[in-house]
């Protein structure tokens, strides 16, 4: 049985990639953190009474079906209501800020020159861009494996899939990244 301080330490460790997962693939800020607070809570309501080391599966698959409802209530919502607000921002921002999330420290940025730091993140932007654009179960499998970093069993077991759709996920993924990565002059 987890402990409540080894559950809070669980969370904090999960809480920027699951929120960066969940951005990919609702490309909504808000909705990705509604989204990873309602998976939090519920692992916590519902989970909390499960050893330590079932936390990460029990988290993903909760972070998965919480997404998947999240689509279902939009295409619901968007079924019935059409909101005004969808088509002009108010704030004409509307932007994911990438600095927030990257979380740079100030040691980082003193020991490289602005050129280097600008190059980096403008990297990072174009791989974000083109993670995002990948097919929602290849961005899914891809970010599992490679983001969250769990074999392709435990891949498999969150995406409800077998192995093999994994790897093909994965394999796809990574062809279509290195594609469009490399007409853009980045290479691995």
């Amino acid at each position: 049985m987890a402990s409540d301080s080894e559950l809070a330490e669980f969370l904090k460790n999960m809480e920027k990639k699951a929120f960066k997962r969940t951005y990919y693939h609702v490309r909504n800020e808000d909705a990705a953190l509604d989204i990873l607070q309602d998976s939090m809570i519920k692992l916590c309501t519902h989970y909390a009474d499960k050893p330590v080391v079932e936390l990460p599966l029990l988290f993903q698959r909760i972070l998965s079906n919480t997404t998947l409802d999240w689509f279902r209530r939009q295409k619901t919502r968007n079924a019935l209501f059409t909101n005004l607000g969808d088509f002009n921002a108010v704030d004409g921002d509307g932007e994911f800020d990438l600095l927030e999330v990257t979380g740079n420290n100030a040691e980082d940025a003193s020991s490289e020159s602005a050129e280097d730091w600008v190059g980096r993140l403008q990297t990072l932007e174009h791989i974000e861009t083109a993670v995002m654009a990948l097919p929602a179960r290849q961005r899914e499998a891809f970010l599992l494996r490679y983001w969250e970093e769990h074999d392709v069993a435990q891949t498999a077991a969150v995406m409800g899939c077998s192995e093999g759709s994994v790897k093909t996920h994965c394999s796809r993924a990574i062809q279509a990244l290195s594609k469009t990565l490399g007409t853009q002059g980045i290479r691995p």
